[in-house]
């Protein structure tokens, strides 16, 4: 049994009129809901102990967890309903469900193919503190990698801002972080409570310690964390036919 955690408390501000009524991770998707396609493939991939963080409309959340949980999966609730604590920090407050064994983390609203049992073997192979998923798209924030893939910083496209953890980013590649990733136990060790994201505590661990990137410009990739972007989702899926998910 190998664990993962499903970031699934966000508020989904981005999806707008929707999440006033429900939780962005209870979307439809052609009949289902994300947090069920999102287990259902971490569980296809081997990832069968899951844990859901909770936040927004909690009972309905809870409905669907319980429903799922009738149908053959093994999840654990980690409640954030008094405070949401952003990723890093929901990961940090879940600790104790991990054992000494990496583990996967994935945010509820991130579509893709990607092979995330070929992530979780480099990741074994590289000896990373964690592993990042990341492909080459348009986008603003963008993660910087050097030639072997270890993270060595960030940048924002629109204010120019950036943060490099190596003499200079002349030689690093832009690349989008694609909401998944692999990370050590260990990593608890390098943590502590609070409200703060795990990209913002990896770009402060890269220095010292490797975080690396696992590439995917294969396939397909959507973050749906607006309509548009959940219409186009949709549409992909339906358009691939019942064996789309194989």
């Amino acid at each position: 049994t190998m664990k993962a955690m499903i970031f699934a408390a966000g508020l989904g501000t981005r999806l707008g009129e929707l999440t006033r009524t429900i939780p962005k991770a209870l979307a439809d998707i052609n009949g289902r809901t994300m947090l069920e396609l999102t287990a259902e493939k971490l569980v296809r991939a081997g990832f069968d102990d899951l844990l859901v963080n909770i936040h927004h409309h909690p009972d309905q959340m809870l409905d669907e967890i319980e429903r799922l949980r009738v149908g053959g999966y093994r999840i654990t609730v980690s409640d954030e309903s008094d405070e949401l604590l952003d990723t890093a920090g929901g990961l940090y407050k879940a600790r104790d469900f991990f054992d000494d064994k990496p583990f996967l983390a994935h945010n509820v609203d991130e579509f893709t193919d990607l092979d995330l049992e070929g992530m979780y073997r480099q990741h074994l192979e590289t000896n990373a503190l964690a592993t990042l998923a990341v492909r080459h798209r348009p986008g603003n924030r963008m993660l910087l990698a050097d030639n072997s893939g270890r993270l060595r910083g960030w940048r924002n496209n629109a204010t120019k801002e950036e943060i490099i953890t190596v003499e200079s980013s002349r030689k690093l590649e832009e690349v989008g972080f694609s909401g998944i990733q692999v990370l050590s136990p260990s990593i608890f060790n390098l943590m502590q409570e609070g409200i703060y994201s795990l990209t913002s505590l990896y770009l402060i661990l890269a220095k010292g310690h490797p975080i690396m990137t696992f590439l995917h410009d294969y396939g397909y990739w959507f973050d749906c964390g607006t309509p548009r972007s959940l219409e186009k989702i949709r549409a992909h899926l339906a358009g691939m036919g019942p064996d789309s998910a194989e």
